[in-house]
């Protein structure tokens, strides 16, 4: 359910944030503004209060919420995504990775044989 949520806030976010492109010339677009950036941190709030670590869900939210926006800026906005750009979403991408990765506890070493045995 915390990923769940998460997604919700993301797509929450990465709405607001292309609206507000959109709001510079049809100024109807704030109202999704508002709302979606509300509806965002209510989610991340949620999340936080189900127990995810927030390096993680701040990394998370963020990371993905920059690369979706870039990508979709392109795609809507005809903005310009350069190979520079992508290997810098890519970057984000796998630091937000090692952060998820690295937060969960290392697994329980395994009980070394009693003294005296060999193999």
């Amino acid at each position: 359910m915390k990923w769940i949520l998460l997604a919700g806030a993301i797509v929450s976010e990465v709405t607001a944030s292309l609206s507000l492109k959109a709001a510079l010339e049809q100024p109807v677009f704030f109202v999704i503004v508002v709302v979606g950036y509300v509806a965002a941190f209510v989610l991340l709030a949620a999340v936080l209060r189900r127990g995810m670590a927030l390096g993680v869900a701040y990394g998370v939210w963020a990371a993905l919420g920059v690369a979706a926006t870039a990508l979709l800026s392109a795609a809507l906005f005809g903005e310009s995504l350069t190979p520079i750009m992508l290997a810098g979403i890519g970057l984000v991408i796998a630091g937000v990775l090692c952060v998820e990765l690295g937060s969960h506890p290392p697994a329980p070493a395994t009980a070394a044989a009693p003294e005296g045995d060999s193999a």
